[in-house]
């Protein structure tokens, strides 16, 4: 007896569910394939760097690979409706590209939930590596003039500019703590500056439209935005220690500068070539004068035509600081941001160690991380965009590894706004803090359209500590639009007896109070295009904000104005960021605040080690030592005085590096016995 042919579509409904279902656990569950291809890792290029003639110990850690992992989303917020089912439109899609060869990424060791054969939690091994490094940086400090100039010519490899021992004598007073490696960004920034002409920097400087000029110990601008008058207000307590110079200032929240590898390669080869500390009866330590500050000091220097980019597709304009070979120049440039983000944890493998961040520096630096060109708003679309790939004089806030403005502090950390730093005293004790976490912030990082928003570093971050999309995903019910699940690998309590969600949801109280919408919305809070996806609660004064222990920092249009704020209070700072500051030598990851991988894989895992989970123990005890540690350490290191001290050797060194008889110029009294006078002076 022969059979009816089973209809083709009847097979279907059987079969086709069943291969979307096995196609997505395998997407879920395995570790995530690298999707770019790429040539080489060169993974610590995103800056070229000269030959070391001086102890460099403990500036940037050794890279050692290992692995990170997946996302996931927060408490108090509405989530949509859920699908009746997936679509098969909703998976994510194939990978575009081959994966990299293996000699380009290294290998990815598996992750262990807590522990490694002798019953060590990873986060215990970091937090005891950063005991160590800590002791062994403090055993540098110097107790004397001698001992740190000494130093400086150590690790710098000139003598000192002049003005040392004013400089000295100062942080002295103020009870500075001399570490020589404190101030390691001054000559991170200033190094190529040693590769221009001295008259190219100054004209360069004076003829910007917003800066400071001192002239005669006298500091001036005729700029009246805010950022100037903050700006001055720091540089005016320190003037009468300063020279003649001028002092462009950049006005916007992202950075501006950023030269092509290829060319900061050749300047900091020529740089190099300069150093040599001279005979001290050759040294000169005197100051040049300038022009007034209405006048050209330099008339017979050509004007700059300085071309300004302002591609809105960032990423295209930064990756030309990334070495020719790093992955971020190999890999295939995105521009659909409509989809869920693929993220690609192999990529942090050179700053992980078992799903944690070992290399906190190197984590801040994206050349060999191309995922993150679409999980990050700064490369998406920023607010604002005026580039140049013109070495120029230019000083600033923050800015991302591959550029080159010159740090100072940012304006709200001089300003001390309570809306950034907070109130510092009646804090609640630990004992008594909320034991959560919790955020509010707005949906900023750049420019959210509805055709971009699931890109952004806030939005995924709101997203993953929603308890009800948490359980919708973990249920099949709904899928993530902007995060993935963390991958089992990290052996979660809660996800393994499929409750990630309602563990979350315990302890994150995670929302946007704003999600600056595109388009004019009313309220003004909503935005038509993310309404379904995210509710916005009442602001939080960060006076409130310290009761709870536990305090995520992530990136905004540029670097966090409240982490200053967070390490002066007695919570712990969990910071994930891809900007750098003027304190960050200062700072020592997992000794004084929690550092996190920018895809927030280990977010869970993070905070498993901290709370406990049921029979698991928590590890309270070791928050609070971390958040106290901070606090304490803020205070002697961060405070307004570290401000004054830092600004003042940065503008010594910047006076030096822009006068015509630099490689004359020092402090050598130590080795002479008195100042050299120069003649031609």
């Amino acid at each position: 007896m022969s059979f009816a042919t089973r209809r083709t579509s009847a097979l279907l409904r059987f079969v086709v569910p069943a291969f979307l279902i096995i196609l997505v656990l395998y997407y879920w569950t395995s570790p995530s394939p690298a999707i770019y291809s790429v040539s080489s890792p060169n993974v610590d290029k995103a800056r070229p760097e000269a030959p070391q003639t001086h102890d460099t110990s403990g500036v940037y850690p050794t890279h050692e690979n290992t692995e990170n992992t997946n996302e996931g989303n927060s408490q108090g917020q509405t989530a949509p409706q859920a699908p009746s089912s997936p679509k098969k439109e909703d998976f994510p899609p194939a990978p575009p590209v081959a994966p990299p060869a293996p000699s380009a990424i290294p290998p990815v060791a598996p992750t262990t939930h807590a522990a490694s054969a002798a019953g060590t939690h990873p986060i215990d091994v970091r937090i005891r590596a950063a005991e160590e490094e800590f002791e062994e940086k403090l055993s540098r400090e110097s107790k004397s003039l001698e001992e740190a100039a000494a130093a400086y010519r150590k690790r710098r490899g000139r003598h000192p500019p002049p003005g040392f021992k004013e400089w000295y004598d100062f942080a002295t007073e103020n009870e500075a703590v001399m570490v020589e490696d404190f101030w390691d960004q001054i000559y991170h920034d200033l190094e190529p500056f040693w590769a221009k002409e001295p008259s190219r920097t100054r004209k360069d400087a004076w003829e910007f439209e917003m800066r400071i000029n001192i002239r005669d110990h006298n500091a001036t601008t005729t700029s009246g935005w805010f950022w100037t008058k903050i700006w001055i207000s720091l540089i005016k307590e320190i003037e009468h220690l300063l020279p003649d110079m001028d002092i462009p200032l950049n006005a916007m929240d992202e950075p501006r500068v950023i030269v092509p590898w290829e060319d900061m390669d050749g300047f900091m080869t020529k740089a190099h070539k300069t150093r040599a500390m001279k005979e001290p009866a050759d040294v000169v330590s005197t100051w040049s004068k300038l022009l007034p500050a209405d006048q050209d000091p330099e008339e017979n220097v050509d004007k700059t035509t300085r071309l300004w980019d302002r591609n809105k597709h960032f990423w295209e304009i930064v990756r030309r600081g990334c070495a020719p070979d790093s992955p971020a120049r190999q890999a295939e440039i995105m521009t659909d941001f409509t989809k869920t983000p693929m993220i690609q944890n192999s990529l942090a493998a050179p700053h992980m160690e078992n799903g944690y961040v070992k290399n906190y520096t190197l984590s801040t630096e994206f050349c060999h991380q191309p995922d993150l060109q679409a999980l990050n708003g700064i490369f998406v679309e920023p607010i604002t965009v005026a580039a140049t790939d013109d070495l120029f004089p230019l000083f600033g806030g923050s800015k991302l590894a591959v550029n080159n403005e010159i740090l100072l502090p940012a304006p709200m950390y001089w300003n001390e706004e309570e809306r950034f730093v907070g109130k510092q005293t009646d804090q609640p004790s630990w004992s008594e803090k909320n034991d959560g976490a919790v955020w509010r912030g707005v949906a900023t990082g750049g420019k959210n359209r509805e055709n971009n928003w699931k890109a952004f570093q806030r939005h995924r971050f709101v997203a993953m500590n929603n308890g009800t999309k948490l359980t919708r995903a973990e249920e099949w019910s709904e899928l993530p639009n902007n995060f993935a699940l963390p991958p089992s690998n990290y052996h979660l309590g809660a996800q393994e007896e499929g409750k990630l969600g309602e563990w979350v949801g315990s302890w994150a109280d995670v929302a946007f109070v704003d999600l600056m919408c595109e388009t004019k919305q009313t309220p003004a809070i909503l935005c038509n295009y993310t309404n379904p996806y995210y509710s916005v609660k009442d602001g939080m004064k960060l006076d409130k904000q310290f009761h709870w222990k536990y305090m995520p920092d992530i990136d905004g249009n540029s670097f966090s104005g409240r982490y200053l704020g967070f390490l002066r209070s007695t919570s712990l700072p969990i910071k994930a960021t891809l900007w750098r500051e003027w304190h960050d030598s200062r700072l020592v990851a997992w000794k004084h605040f929690v550092p996190m991988d920018n895809r927030f894989t280990e977010w869970y895992g993070i905070m498993e080690y901290f709370l406990g989970y049921k029979d698991r123990k928590g590890h309270d005890e070791e928050a609070e030592k971390i958040a106290l540690a901070g606090r304490d350490w803020a205070q002697r290191v961060l405070r307004k005085e570290d401000m004054k001290i830092y600004v003042l050797r940065l503008l010594l060194e910047y006076a030096r590096v822009s006068d015509d008889r630099r490689e004359r110029m020092g402090w050598v009294e130590d080795l002479v016995g008195a100042a050299v006078e120069d003649p031609d002076a």
